[in-house]
């Protein structure tokens, strides 16, 4: 079966096993970009395929016995990036862009619990990738934060935030070379802060900038050829 995302899977995706008594198997599904565990849910023969088919995350839902795409209702879709099989061909991990909150009480996982910290703290390069949907969400959506600094530099346009992440490389130089540790993090955040808005406004993804970084890192080292 073609498909139009990527499959990084020693078990072929057509090999998975659906339990004897129930027809279905388990379905973790994760943020791509933060590695946050979003939510589990279960899939038989058809969801699979459904699945598979129109990159969007199905399930079989027991409670209501039929299939059920998760974000029908809500919107708030898992668009499919990668699909898994684990090593037993029993259990599926999907890799997955939310729309929303994948949560029905709002939360961003169903594994958070109101007034209680993340499982896990997400990890850094995930942060940043979830920093970098909201600044694209404050372009797209400018009148749901209005006062919002980030919606503003999209308004004052490209020049302004090139003159930006020039005053904050400036700035993080600066405290770098004074040896002010107390506050070169605070600079370098801000820096980071706005390359990320500086990215969004060029239409530059953050994950070709990684992806770019990695290619760097796996290549020939400086000086070897």
């Amino acid at each position: 079966m073609a498909t139009g995302f990527a499959s990084n899977t020693l078990v072929p995706l057509d090999a998975l096993r659906f339990d004897a008594a129930t027809g279905l198997a388990p379905a973790v599904v994760q943020d791509a970009d933060t590695g946050q565990v979003l939510m589990l849910g279960y899939v038989n023969a058809d969801a699979w395929a459904q699945t598979r088919r129109e990159q969007r995350v199905t399930f079989f839902s027991r409670s209501k016995n039929r299939l059920w795409t998760k974000g029908e209702s809500s919107g708030n879709f898992l668009e499919v990036v990668s699909l898994h099989i684990d090593c037993d061909a029993d259990t599926v991990l999907v890799r997955a862009r939310p729309a929303g909150p994948t949560c029905h009480r709002g939360f961003t996982s169903c594994f958070e619990q109101p007034g209680l910290e993340a499982v896990a703290p997400v990890a850094p390069v995930g942060f940043l990738a979830g920093l970098e949907r909201l600044i694209v969400d404050r372009r797209t959506n400018p009148g749901a934060a209005p006062g919002s600094y980030t919606v503003s530099l999209f308004t004052k346009g490209l020049p302004k935030i090139a003159q930006k992440v020039g005053e904050e490389a400036v700035e993080t130089v600066i405290d770098a070379v004074a040896g002010h540790r107390d506050t070169l993090p605070g600079e370098v955040a801000d820096l980071l802060f706005h390359l990320l808005v500086l990215l969004v406004a060029t239409g530059v993804p953050l994950a070709e900038v990684l992806a770019t970084l990695q290619a760097r890192h796996l290549g020939p080292r400086r000086g070897e050829g």
